[in-house]
């Protein structure tokens, strides 16, 4: 096939090949076709043709197509060509401009620029410190309610149970005592700034003379046995260091039941351990030991303040920070050579003959006893009570404030009389000297008299 037919100058359609017009051609004898432009030569109103800016024209119409003439063109499409409106004059649209066009920026634009610039700062600024503060642990979430002033239970005041056991707590130390079986631990407290401390009999009992002690900040340092005394349970060892802090030391015939104190020691091995309580009772007469040992006789000092293995030996503070007491034992419910603990019930020995005791020890190496001269048998089984008096030694304190065999003792400085242990363990919380008054019964006839104390001859 050749190329489709075109258009002559003169407005008519070339011939095919064949010399027959295009199918949909305008025909070439002449006469006029619809919509297309006449043979004759004159211009049909709106159409070009070579005189009036046809395609061949020097100025081609704006709308004029060449679509007819693209080669590519199939000859049996159908063809349109649309006409645009002629404009009126004076009727044309207004003109719009270009919104993409670059133009000089106004107030409202400059204003707007830094308000929108601040504001994404803003939102950065949050972003960013809500991120870092999520990631350093701090949540959206405020907890608790503004802070208020510290209440008067949480200053810590110095007369406060917390500032009495900051205060005494750098004088509390644990004791480490080696023996044949093992290491032996208690607790202890220092006695005096050239290094002596104070603890039980029973920690250091049995040891091979080598000791340490661990103070409150975690150091240790070595120490040596100065003496012990093994019926009142109370043993001096010495450390040296400088720098130590004594504790103070109370009045234990100065306490009342109920008076609030603090156990401070290492219960199970736990150094710097605080437990607090009440004064249960006083004078409360213990004889202990174990099967074959030393019998330990005081009149100690109850409190309900938990205490446990480990404690022996350390203070017993009042609520003044001073110390009263020496722990020493506790009561249990378990069975002989079982493992015992606190059931609100522990004993200290009471500071003052503990302070006297020690004294001793450090003076001469060793401890005086205080006795009345007498040994009771038992309780007399009889309305009123009272211990029997089975010896009276000649000479002796009781025997020179005219006591004899037989009598019945009811009350020694107030305090009744039950058990053989009561006169043994109330008369050595006095000092030798001390005088003390005895109420007994002779016969039916009651009588008081007063007895100056000794220590005995060993």
């Amino acid at each position: 096939m050749g190329p489709p037919s075109m258009p002559g100058a003169d407005g008519t359609p070339l011939a095919s090949p064949g010399g027959a017009p295009t199918p949909g051609w305008p025909a070439s004898s002449g006469a006029p076709t619809a919509a297309w432009p006449a043979s004759s030569g004159g211009p049909t109103p709106g159409w070009p043709n070579s005189a009036a800016g046809g395609p061949n024209s020097a100025e081609a119409s704006a709308w004029w197509s060449d679509a007819l003439a693209d080669p590519w063109r199939d000859p049996a499409a159908p063809a349109a060509v649309v006409v645009p409106g002629v404009v009126a004059p004076g009727t044309e649209p207004e003109p719009v401009s270009d919104p993409d066009a670059p133009g000089r920026p106004t107030l409202r634009h400059l204003l707007l620029i830094p308000v929108i610039t601040a504001l994404l700062a803003g939102t950065l600024g949050g972003a960013l410190g809500y991120a870092f503060a999520v990631r350093g642990g701090a949540g959206a979430a405020v907890l608790g309610a503004a802070p208020a002033e510290v209440p008067a239970l949480a200053q810590r005041k110095p007369e406060s149970l917390a500032g009495v056991a900051e205060r005494v707590l750098p004088s509390v130390v644990t004791v480490r005592v080696s023996s044949l079986g093992g290491t032996s631990e208690g607790s202890g407290f220092i006695a005096s700034a050239d290094g002596h401390v104070i603890t039980n009999d029973h920690v250091v009992a049995g040891g091979t003379g080598k000791a340490s002690v661990v103070f409150n900040d975690g150091s240790t340092a070595p120490a040596t046995i100065v003496g012990q005394d093994a019926e009142s349970d109370i043993a001096v060892i010495k450390v040296s260091r400088q720098g130590l802090r004594p504790v103070e030391f109370g009045d234990s015939d100065a306490l009342a039941v109920g008076d609030p104190v603090l156990a401070i020691g290492s219960p199970l091995s736990l150094a710097n351990t605080v437990t607090a309580g009440i004064v249960s009772a006083l004078d409360r007469t213990m004889q202990a030991g174990e099967p074959g040992g030393p019998v330990r006789y005081y009149a100690a000092i109850q409190t309900d303040a938990a205490v446990n293995h480990g404690n022996s030996g350390g203070p017993l503070v009042d609520g003044a920070g001073r110390v009263v007491g020496v722990n020493s034992t506790i009561k249990s419910l378990v069975a002989e050579g079982q493992e015992a603990g606190n059931i609100g019930l522990a004993f200290a020995i009471p500071i003052n003959q503990a302070k006297r005791v020690t004294q001793d020890i450090i003076g001469t190496g060793k401890a005086r006893r205080t006795v009345i001269g007498a040994r009771a048998d038992g309780p007399t089984g009889v309305v009123g009570g009272g211990l029997r008096l089975a010896e009276v030694e000649p000479s002796g304190p009781a025997d020179g404030a005219g006591l004899k065999v037989g009598d019945v003792i009811l009350k020694i400085n107030g305090r009744p009389m039950t058990e053989p242990t009561d006169l043994t363990a109330l008369v050595r919380k006095y000092a030798p000297g001390s005088v003390v008054t005895v109420e007994y019964r002779r016969g039916s006839a009651r009588q008081n008299t007063s007895v100056t104390l000794a220590a005995d001859a060993k």
